[in-house]
């Protein structure tokens, strides 16, 4: 008798695994990479640790989970060629071209509604173009617990929390309330936080029971649908449109019409923070919103410093990738993409120097955030 439930078990979780799904996230701008990321070059396709992109560490993050034929993308339209060259075994069909950018909200929801509509038992999981996650290993096992959190009760929303280092204030973050029964180190997402200020980070990461806010999740793609629906119903009218014409002639059109007007939402404001309050009518909760914490090395590639944790540091903290001549100076960012050029420093500290083909950067370190602006105000040709 016990044989035969384990069978049934295992057979019953090879049927869900039929139908697991991922999509990569991938539409950032990438201003604060600047001069590396540019309109064109987006800081997803930029060459990172082991010489692989952003964009290609998180399609292959998910091997042994997802398989590629299910494998998705949502980026810019204009990025299609690029990407799919990139990344082997991406189908045409598996990219979800935005017309323009909407914020998470949308782009979650236009995987959710287009996958409703071509298997109605998909799971998926949203990763994200942004970071370096190690091991891989780990990683893998945790999203492979998220999916059978999901599998084993379609309602469920599960958000990825990572264990905080320090009191940062640039991440939201995700407070762990009960465990969930039958499920190791799974608990329900008591609240959401977006970026506190320094006081308050401080407490959370001292309380022990505060994550980041990683931006991956898994969903039941008609769980998500409905629950868009409830809670940004603008929002699902339009995406609803979109699906019902994706996988016909009409798709580009009603994208083109339709997907610019939504409104713009990030899927933490939009649906996961409403969603584990009950709504603002104070509704019961209609979704158990849980959360996996994460305690793996998880850097998130955001801004010029964190792009230089990728290069192994020398005796006096310098992170060079270029080739790079100098005589005392300490705590430098030193990158090239050209070969064949040379960079000289003489007895400086804490500066940022970024040099390509047709513009440098030069910056404190401590404004790195600030490059974002300085991108925005560069002349056109050099976007």
């Amino acid at each position: 008798m016990l044989t035969e439930q384990i069978q049934s078990e295992r057979h019953s979780e090879n049927r869900a695994e039929k139908h697991r799904y991922s999509c990569v996230i991938a539409g950032g701008s990438g201003t604060r990479l600047w001069p590396f990321s540019r309109r064109m070059r987006p800081k997803q396709l930029l060459p990172v640790a082991g010489g692989m992109s952003l964009l290609e560490h998180a399609w292959h993050r998910v091997e042994g989970v997802v398989p590629r034929e299910r494998r998705m993308v949502c980026a810019a339209e204009p990025f299609r060629a690029q990407i799919r060259a990139a990344l082997a075994g991406l189908d045409d069909d598996n990219f979800l071209g935005e017309p323009i950018g909407r914020d998470t909200l949308n782009a979650v929801g236009l995987v959710a509604f287009v996958l409703a509509e071509r298997d109605p038992r998909a799971v998926f999981c949203v990763l994200t173009a942004d970071h370096i996650i190690e091991p891989a290993d780990a990683f893998r096992a945790r999203l492979a617990e998220g999916f059978r959190v999901v599998e084993s009760d379609p309602t469920r929303l599960v958000t990825f929390g990572i264990a905080p280092t320090h009191a940062a204030t640039g991440y939201g973050y995700v407070e762990r309330g009960a465990a969930i029964d039958g499920f190791d180190r799974v608990f329900r997402a008591q609240r959401f936080v977006e970026k506190p200020e320094r006081t308050m980070a401080e407490r959370y990461l001292a309380a022990g029971t505060f994550s980041w806010n990683s931006g991956m999740f898994v969903f039941a793609a008609a769980t998500m649908r409905d629950v868009i629906a409830r809670h940004q119903p603008a929002c699902a009218a339009g995406l609803a449109e979109i699906a019902r014409a994706y996988d016909t002639a009409a798709r580009h059109e009603v994208l083109a019409r339709v997907y610019p007007l939504l409104p713009k939402l990030s899927i933490d404001v939009g649906v996961m923070e409403p969603a584990s309050r009950g709504g603002e009518t104070g509704a019961p909760v209609a979704n158990e919103v849980c959360t996996l914490p994460m305690e793996l090395s998880w850097l998130d590639i955001g801004s010029w410093t964190s792009f230089a944790e990728t290069i192994f540091p020398d005796d006096a903290g310098n992170r060079s990738n270029a080739h790079w001549c100098d005589i005392d100076s300490r705590g430098m960012t030193v990158i090239s993409d050209d070969p064949e050029h040379l960079i000289a420093t003489l007895g400086c500290e804490e500066l940022i120097v970024v040099h390509t083909r047709d513009a440098t950067l030069v910056c404190p370190r401590a404004e790195a955030e600030r490059v974002k602006q300085l991108a925005e105000q560069v002349p056109e040709a050099w976007r």
